[in-house]
């Protein structure tokens, strides 16, 4: 949990897929952290989302964008630097899954994972980099998956999109480096969203059975580690994927 307001007053926090699941309680943690949120989502329901957060007394932007055109997301960014100036933090949340067999899984459905999870997280990235370099503490944080490790079946598509994100994490890591930015990644275990209440609970608590912790993730389990990612102290950690929970 997040509790030294000060810390992140002055930051500029961009989140993608922040009108629910994780995305939208990990802003809400930044928000009581004093952080300036700009919440993007395609879903205009981010709207209300960023005025809960003014309400409780944060300073919430909503930014509707689909993260699969780059044209969206390189005028989205654009309108950053013009409205705000600035960009301290790039939270790459957004993403979507379909838990199928690779034989029951249609083509246009794993185009759209792959360009949902792996191709917006590249964009928003490519595009915010010139930003993040002008800040004095710039990170990027992706989101992955316990999938990846764990290999799960009917997970095949969604899995090789994150773990497409995980290379990624890593390449860009180095490539930033010299401009003082960071690059990690955290890969949630299950926690309770729209996504895992389509999965039987069968399979869930097998999967939960398998970790080392096993219990549901909360949201601010995953915040924990974005908000170690963000510290000023954590200058030199980058290129790192952590998982929750333990899995073996």
């Amino acid at each position: 949990m997040i509790s030294e307001r000060a810390r992140f007053e002055g930051r500029t926090v961009l989140i993608t897929g922040a009108a629910r699941g994780i995305g939208r309680c990990t802003a809400a943690e930044f928000a009581r952290a004093g952080a300036t949120l700009l919440l993007v989502d395609c879903d205009s329901s981010v709207d209300e989302v960023a005025r809960e957060l003014g309400q409780s007394g944060a300073e919430a932007h909503a930014l509707t964008v689909d993260v699969t055109d780059q044209k969206q997301v390189d005028a989205l960014v654009r309108t950053v630097l013009e409205r705000f100036g600035a960009l301290d933090v790039l939270i790459n949340n957004a993403g979507i899954a379909c838990m199928n067999p690779v034989a029951l899984t249609p083509f246009d459905t794993a185009r759209q994972i792959m360009e949902t999870n792996f191709l917006g997280t590249f964009a928003f990235t490519r595009a915010s980099l010139r930003l993040l370099r002008s800040s004095a503490a710039g990170r990027i944080v992706n989101l992955t998956t316990v999938a990846v490790p764990l290999r799960l079946e009917g997970e095949a598509i969604y899995a090789a999109s994150k773990s497409a994100v995980e290379t990624f994490t890593r390449i860009v890591a180095r490539e930033a480096a010299p401009f003082g930015v960071t690059c990690n990644a955290v890969g949630p275990s299950p926690v309770h969203s729209q996504l895992t209440d389509r999965i039987a609970t069968d399979r869930i608590d097998r999967l939960i059975a398998r970790q080392a912790i096993p219990r549901w993730a909360e949201p601010c389990d995953v915040a924990n580690v974005i908000d170690f990612f963000l510290r000023p102290e954590s200058a030199m950690v980058t290129g790192q994927i952590v998982y929750l929970g333990g899995i073996g």
